[in-house]
């Protein structure tokens, strides 16, 4: 068995702290077979794109590349970003499109194309990941490799209509099927694609799973969800319940249960809607007034995009409006916050929290979905409600599933939510629960790194 190659936009080097479950998961496969993990280094550079940066750890290579500003802006924050983020969650109207940061974000997946020709042995197995990187097995490929390489797509497949308003969609599809194997999150993911090969891609369906090509070119796609360290995470929870920062919120809520959203600042997350939702259930179930205190935390990201300052404007605004309506002086609805917390202080926010939002407009999987779930106390469960369109909601069926379009729909869920009987709350845990110990990340890993191997 050869080496292991991860490829992927931004790195988890060993000097920087990245506890995430996706890092914790590749490394684990780094250092049970060796290898490399390459992707960009973070780096703005003043002058042109390509100084290399070199780490060890063990039997594990980081190689980080830097970027000059005028190909961060193309690719990163121009087509990956401000092109196929939006049309990737359904937002065509959104799409940012330009020829010229097309034409930066192929110049990059070249550069990295190029570097890694340059470490690449013919028995490597290369696993590329994401949205940023679709072209690159396609510039491997032209410069020899033969090594299997596959690709993992971490956010959602939008429907084919939508896939083929994109000027290049030919071009992407050409470069997925210089992969072994494209994976993505769900079933209904693979369904989209498959539905895309025989509209627009000039390909066909051989059998599920095995596409062909206009050209007579056969590849492999197939649904991976994504999961997270459960166990790892239940414990985390479990000694969470004794920081300062729980005590200090289980007082504040003055006997009120607790509410949770936990989101990047994102268009695609629905948190306008989720607002307005929960308003429509103070207004729809004034019986449960003063018992429930929704606390949104809301990290900015991007925030030199106008659409997301717009964004975060529009949720101070409705955050403003909710509690002048309808807060009382010992009780404030909605709590409104704009910063990171320690993942750990986090997982026991979960646990502290009677009810879970996960209301997305569309995503690829939402692990906070899961993880609300890993740190809930097996003896007085909270309940999740969740978006059906989230990826999750393809696993965790036994959640409150809403439209988040649907206000009163999710202001109902709250309230049911908010009076669900213990034994139905245990009930609906226990099965979520036996799935995610079933199908964790590590499930995850192998189950698509089998799959390359037999490509």
């Amino acid at each position: 068995m050869g080496r292991l190659v991860v490829v992927s936009n931004r790195v988890a080097l060993p000097s920087e702290s990245r506890p995430g479950g996706l890092a914790v998961a590749l490394l684990a496969a780094l250092r049970e077979q060796g290898g490399l993990w390459f992707g960009w280094s973070g780096k703005r550079a003043m002058g042109e794109s390509g100084q290399v940066h070199e780490q060890s750890d063990g039997n594990i290579r980081y190689l980080t590349v830097d970027l000059s500003r005028a190909d961060y802006d193309a690719y990163y924050t121009g087509f990956a970003n401000g092109t196929l983020w939006p049309l990737l969650h359904f937002r065509l109207d959104l799409v940012d499109y330009s020829r010229e940061t097309w034409a930066g974000y192929r110049r990059v997946n070249e550069l990295f194309a190029k570097l890694l020709m340059e470490e690449i042995e013919p028995d490597d197995t290369v696993w590329i990941h994401d949205y940023h990187l679709i072209p690159l097995a396609r510039f491997m490929r032209a410069r020899g490799a033969r090594c299997k390489i596959g690709f993992f797509l971490h956010v959602p497949m939008p429907s084919s209509d939508l896939m083929a308003a994109l000027p290049e969609h030919a071009e992407l599809f050409e470069a997925l099927a210089c992969y072994d194997l494209v994976g993505f999150q769900t079933h209904r993911d693979l369904e989209r694609f498959q539905d895309y090969v025989r509209l627009f891609g000039g390909g066909r369906v051989v059998s599920p799973g095995v596409l062909e090509t206009e050209n007579g070119n056969r590849f492999r796609a197939g649904a991976f969800p994504i999961s997270i360290e459960t166990e790892r995470l239940a414990e985390q929870a479990r000694e969470a319940v004794h920081k300062p920062a729980l005590a200090r919120l289980h007082a504040s809520l003055h006997r009120s249960k607790l509410a949770i959203g936990v989101d990047r600042l994102d268009y695609s997350k629905g948190l306008p809607d989720r607002f307005r939702a929960f308003e429509r259930y103070l207004e729809r179930h004034p019986e449960q007034r003063g018992s429930l205190t929704f606390l949104q935390i809301a990290p900015p990201s991007r925030g030199d995009v106008a659409e997301y300052q717009a964004l975060r404007r529009e949720l101070d605004g409705l955050s403003g409006h909710i509690n002048g309506a309808h807060a009382e002086p010992d009780w404030t609805p909605v709590r409104y916050v704009n910063r990171n917390f320690p993942h750990s202080v986090l997982m026991g926010f979960y646990r502290l929290a009677q009810v879970a939002l996960v209301t997305p407009l569309r995503d690829g999987m939402n692990l906070v979905a899961k993880e609300f779930i890993a740190a809930q106390d097996p003896d007085d469960p909270g309940v999740l409600i969740l978006s059906r369109f989230a990826g999750a909601a393809s696993e965790m069926r036994e959640a409150l599933l809403v439209n988040p379009y649907d206000l009163d729909g999710v202001a109902d869920a709250i309230a049911a939510a908010a009076s669900m009987p213990l034994d139905e709350r245990q009930e609906r845990w226990d099965a979520m629960m036996r799935t995610l110990r079933r199908y964790d990340i590590t499930h995850w890993r192998k189950s698509f790194l089998a799959a390359l191997a037999k490509a």
